[in-house]
């Protein structure tokens, strides 16, 4: 088995933006371009309130987070300061046009945590 899994072409993923990766068990992975093809993945998860990262915005090496604007660095996963907090990266490699993740990081990193649910609203008072 390679080390290494083919998850997308870089053609995939929106230039300043990204693309999930379904995994089995735990979060999805938000793969991430920049304007200059640099590709990042990241566990789409905000370390903040879990925000889905892979809906945010792309700019420069960051991204922000949709719920409430927190910026996370794309080749480390590390919120912006003020702002403490950090999501697992993955490694990625891009060979001849093919976004790869690392299988070990893939079946490993995150997978205890339990993917965000919306709840019902509660009416207070």
């Amino acid at each position: 088995m390679s080390e290494w899994k083919t998850v997308c072409q870089l053609e995939d993923i929106p230039v300043l933006g990204s693309r999930r990766v379904q995994r089995p068990l735990g979060p999805q992975v938000a793969v991430f371009r920049t304007a200059d093809d640099r590709v990042f993945a990241l566990l789409d998860r905000c370390p903040h309130k879990g925000g889905p990262l892979s809906q945010g915005i792309v700019f420069g090496e960051s991204v922000a987070c949709p719920l409430h604007n927190w910026t996370i660095a794309l080749d480390s996963g590390q919120a912006a300061a003020p702002d403490e907090g950090c999501t697992a990266k993955f490694s990625v490699r891009v060979e001849e046009g093919c976004v790869l993740l690392n299988q070990y990081e893939l079946d490993t990193i995150g997978i205890g945590l339990l993917p965000v649910v919306a709840g019902p609203c509660t009416r207070v008072g």
